[in-house]
């Protein structure tokens, strides 16, 4: 899966974009690290990076969004043990049983913590979560947006050796761009993201339709996407009107006792303009995904 992590001037705001690997689009001619070129065209995402190697990943990211991408990284299987690992695991939940022969998983509804293996595992399922790539990414943003609470809740990120720590074992366990190479440039964007409030800190799936050529696979959804990226750039909180996951991957999950719940109806305005309750700009349905403020848990399907 392919991520682009946007962090906005002042007021700071966290923006985690998912491109699903299914998605068919023209990607654009780059040079390769090896010095050679790749001349582009169509071809499903997740063989950009065969083709051309991380930087035309990044120049395809760039091009469909419109933004300037700083720094990048590819995490391989083995990095995603060991970063989690680094971190103590991650509690997710599980609104029911989860079994999925294809990545080993045979576990029991309710909250789990996991990583190493696990982990992998979470990530990986497509068929714990109906089959569906789509709906696996939005089971992916869950781990997200619960990496992202405990790394705020408890405190990680304010504190610099931690975060060098943490940094220096992401480093050895990914293949970053040369801006990135510096553990103290990972210190210096955890700073920038430390007290972003949860509302804020929002994962969303980039909206497709199914693709003319290949019913089974996706295109992009140009119209809905670019309410998106006008956002970005204008730095505007933005609202999800379109649900929390994409084929019932994940549902929201039940509050606690005495916690308060964010409100997910469809605000009374239309997708691009501001709803007045919270001066976000309301996004098209067909963008699906959540902030860190919501809790989700993984619909759940026996395979």
């Amino acid at each position: 899966m392919n991520i682009l992590l946007h962090i906005s001037e002042e007021p700071r705001k966290v923006t985690v974009v998912s491109f699903p690997r299914d998605l068919i689009f023209d990607a654009p001619a780059c040079d390769t690290a090896d010095g050679g070129r790749f001349g582009g065209g169509t071809l499903q995402i997740n063989e950009l990076y065969t083709y051309g190697g991380l930087s035309c990943v990044i120049t395809a990211i760039s091009d469909m969004s419109g933004q300037q991408i700083q720094f990048g990284a590819m995490v391989t299987f083995g990095g995603v043990i060991e970063i989690t690992n680094a971190i103590g695991g991650v509690e997710i939940c599980l609104a029911s049983d989860m079994r999925d022969a294809n990545t080993g998983i045979d576990w029991e509804a309710g909250p789990r913590t996991i990583q190493g293996l696990e982990a992998l595992q979470f990530l990986r399922t497509r068929y714990g979560v109906g089959g569906s790539d789509l709906a696996r990414v939005s089971n992916q943003q869950q781990y997200m947006s619960r990496l992202a609470r405990k790394l705020v809740s408890e405190e990680v990120l304010s504190n610099p050796s931690t975060v060098l720590r943490l940094a220096s074992t992401g480093l050895r366990n990914v293949t970053p761009t040369q801006s990135l190479t510096n553990p103290l440039t990972l210190v210096q964007v955890a700073s920038a993201v430390k007290d972003v409030p949860f509302e804020d800190i929002v994962f969303v799936q980039y909206p497709t339709v199914t693709a003319r050529s290949d019913a089974n696979r996706v295109e992009p959804d140009d119209a809905a996407a670019e309410v998106l990226w006008d956002a970005l750039r204008e730095n505007r909180s933005i609202e999800v009107t379109g649900g929390v996951s994409v084929n019932d991957g994940t549902v929201i999950a039940e509050p606690t006792p005495g916690e308060q719940v964010s409100p997910t109806e469809d605000p009374a305005v239309e997708p691009g303009e501001v709803d007045p309750r919270t001066g976000a700009i309301a996004l098209p349905p067909a963008i699906t995904g959540s902030s860190a403020a919501q809790q989700t848990c993984s619909a759940g399907v026996v395979n």
